[in-house]
């Protein structure tokens, strides 16, 4: 199917066209750039929202994203979900774990899944699942799910293309969750204790919420209180009775949404509307404050940057002698005789010169 049939099926909705026009932007093949051109004057006619799931392993992203997609469609939204997926070590391709997981979504015509390998890509694996999401935004799809295999910085970066970012953990995260706040804890906006008929998983709701506060300076809000407050745990030096205290003034972040902490049974569709509305709110909260408009501009900007270097870094090796340059340099610098960063300026020199083969 060449790249105008493929756009002539965009424009029909043939499900065919839209998987070989993912598979064209995903391995930038001939014709992806144009095909990218083309669904850009598109996006955004039907309000599509695009959701980023994060987590742990093993946290039951997959079960809570078949969920999430049940909901939608008994809500008569389409759905489309982009599921990064661990990479074959024998073909380099997507391991399909989570088609066999949402086996039940699978079958339905309102549901598109792409399932996209960890390999990686040209240009890196952020702005190709972006570019997918917008194949997928212009096709029509009012919900987006992206779905990531873990909490590394690739998966962050994935998830951060998305509108709303769901983090899953479950009861067995709390032995980690320090290690996860320095990251994933600050591009989240919703946060799902799955599993939370486990042991632990209050616990670990609370941890989260305390977390959470230290950012906002409200650290202990959500926490129960071991005795009855008085005047005095509310009063301040010189402060009457009849007068707030800094600490019972609402802390609020720049953006006016707190990130709400929820538990969810996914495997038991328990919690599944919570989460929902949760989305809704997120959504309705950059809409009214503006962050909508100012995360598009800002993703516009970074996506230009990404598609430059990824332009040039195509035509340094593609188009001109920088391979070869390395080549007659590498016996050198494997001899201890010359350095990386002094053949990269030759190199740099050499193809600013505006020389070409």
């Amino acid at each position: 199917m060449g790249t105008e049939q493929i756009l002539d099926g965009l424009a029909r909705g043939d499900t065919a066209a839209l998987a070989r026009a993912i598979s064209l932007v995903e391995n930038q093949r001939d014709g992806y750039e144009r095909v990218l051109s083309h669904v850009h004057g598109r996006l955004g006619r039907r309000g599509a929202r695009r959701i980023g799931l994060t987590g742990p392993p093993g946290a039951g992203k997959s079960t809570l994203a078949e969920r999430l997609v049940q909901l939608f469609r008994s809500r008569g939204l389409t759905v489309a979900v982009i599921a990064i997926d661990p990479t074959s070590p024998f073909t380099g391709g997507a391991l399909l774990g989570d088609r066999i997981r949402m086996e039940s979504v699978s079958l339905d015509r309102g549901v598109f899944i792409r399932s996209m390998a960890t390999r990686g890509s040209q240009g890196g694996l952020a702005t190709t699942t972006e570019e997918v999401a917008d194949v997928l935004d212009a096709f029509g799809f009012d919900r987006i799910l992206i779905e990531t295999v873990g909490v590394g910085q690739t998966e962050l970066d994935i998830a951060r293309t998305a509108e709303s970012t769901v983090l899953v953990l479950v009861p067995e995260s709390g032995d980690g969750i320090q290690t996860l706040k320095a990251g994933v804890m600050e591009i989240a906006d919703v946060y799902v204790v799955n599993k939370a008929d486990r042991p632990g998983a209050d616990k670990l709701r609370q941890e989260v919420e305390v977390m959470l506060g230290i950012r906002r300076g409200n650290a202990f809000r959500n926490i129960t209180p071991h005795h009855r407050p008085t005047p005095s745990d509310r009063r301040t030096v010189g402060q009457s009775d009849d007068k707030p205290s800094q600490s019972d003034r609402p802390t609020v972040r720049p953006s006016d949404w707190e990130p709400p902490v929820l538990a969810a049974v996914a495997v038991k569709g328990e919690g599944i509307a919570e989460v929902a509305d949760a989305l809704d709110r997120h959504r309705a909260s950059l809409e009214a404050t503006g962050r909508l408009e100012a995360r598009r501009r800002e993703r516009l900007a970074a996506r230009t940057r990404a598609v430059v270097n990824r332009t040039l870094r195509h035509w340094i090796w593609g188009d001109t002698p920088a391979e070869a340059l390395l080549g007659q340099a590498l016996d050198g610098m494997a001899a201890g005789r010359r350095n990386p960063y002094e053949v990269a300026a030759e190199i740099l020199d050499y193809v600013k010169s505006g020389a070409t083969r």
